[in-house]
């Protein structure tokens, strides 16, 4: 039990827990506040923003753990930049990031967790990682799991879930590039908190069906679920906020390269944006119109969307120096420019 002293009295309840818990991250907690796990004078408070008063008195319920099976498998990583608190890694097209329905292995999650060591010792290919982790999967967070540590650093950070330990953010399957990693819990908060004040830039290149009018500009509309089909995103009025800078990098014929520069990070965010403007990716079978008519023209280049996550630039969470990850074209998005600029 916690009880609420007469200096603290007024506080958020999440600021006060995160005072008070000091090993627990804020959003943590407030996802055990929403799951109803933290009682306020003995009856259920699911609302993060209450005030305490004097005299308060705190339970808060931590969910049982329960063994993990996440399998280490030997993937082969293009790594652009690694040290002992995070690595950025070059994800190919067709790779999923983490486990997921219908994709229980084989993804990127899988690839680090055979690449870094496990309790000091050598993974084993197909090795079943018996990680303590919280049974209460839907938290999607879990206090300082640590899927492996050892004096040269190889771990990764488990405050991201139960099936994404280590992962700031994500891509699409069939998205390739830059993807930053953390392997401690204090590179992933900082991580995070530099994509959420937006002094990490996240920079992709792709190819756009038709010429935009003019040669740059910003989007600025409410990402959600689409009403009709909820495994599509959409431009709607009650989604999160989401803004795109883009710009002009070539004219390809009846196609445009173009930079998009993320400022917010929502599901899809770059494709609902760019089909909501009027120039979808090329290639992309959710959001492209016209994307089975040119199927044939694109397969022999690519296995998906013209995506890709070109520049990661963000500050290292321990030593504070600037890092920019560049992560080079696929050899088949180089071959579909050449043939579109022929």
């Amino acid at each position: 039990m916690i009880a609420v002293p007469p200096d603290l009295v007024g506080d958020r309840i999440d600021r006060f827990l995160t005072q008070q818990l000091p090993d627990m991250s804020r959003s943590r907690l407030q996802k055990l506040i929403e799951s109803g796990l933290v009682c306020l004078n003995d009856r259920v408070c699911d609302d993060k923003k209450t005030l305490v008063k004097s005299g308060d008195r705190l339970t808060i319920e931590i969910p049982a753990t329960k063994p993990l099976d996440l399998i280490a498998q030997s993937i082969p990583l293009d790594i652009l930049y690694e040290d002992e608190h995070l690595l950025v890694i070059n994800k190919p097209a067709g790779l999923v990031v983490h486990p997921a329905p219908g994709h229980e292995d084989g993804t990127l999650v899988n690839a680090l967790l055979a690449h870094c060591q496990i309790l000091e010792g050598q993974i084993v290919e197909g090795q079943n990682l018996e990680a303590q982790t919280s049974a209460f999967d839907e938290l999607e967070e879990e206090p300082n799991l640590l899927l492996g540590s050892n004096g040269s650093g190889s771990s990764l950070s488990g405050i991201n879930g139960v099936q994404r330990p280590g992962i700031v953010h994500r891509l699409d399957k069939d998205t390739s590039g830059a993807i930053v990693v953390a392997k401690t819990d204090q590179a992933h908060q900082h991580l995070q908190a530099q994509i959420q004040a937006k002094t990490a830039r996240r920079e992709y290149l792709g190819i756009v069906h038709g010429i935009p009018k003019i040669n740059s500009g910003t989007i600025e509309a409410a990402i959600g679920r689409h009403r009709n089909d909820r495994k599509k995103m959409a431009v709607v009025a009650d989604g999160r906020p989401a803004i795109t800078h883009w710009q002009v990098q070539e004219v390809l014929r009846n196609f445009s390269l173009l930079k998009f520069d993320l400022e917010t990070g929502r599901t899809h965010q770059i494709r609902v944006h760019a089909a909501h403007m009027g120039h979808a990716i090329a290639n992309d079978p959710v959001y492209s119109l016209n994307a089975k008519a040119m199927a044939k023209q694109f397969a022999k280049y690519l296995t998906g969307q013209a995506l890709h996550a070109w520049r990661l630039t963000f500050i290292h969470p321990i030593s504070g120096e600037a890092i920019e990850a560049i992560a080079p074209l696929p050899e088949g998005f180089e071959r579909l420019l050449k043939h579109l600029r022929n």
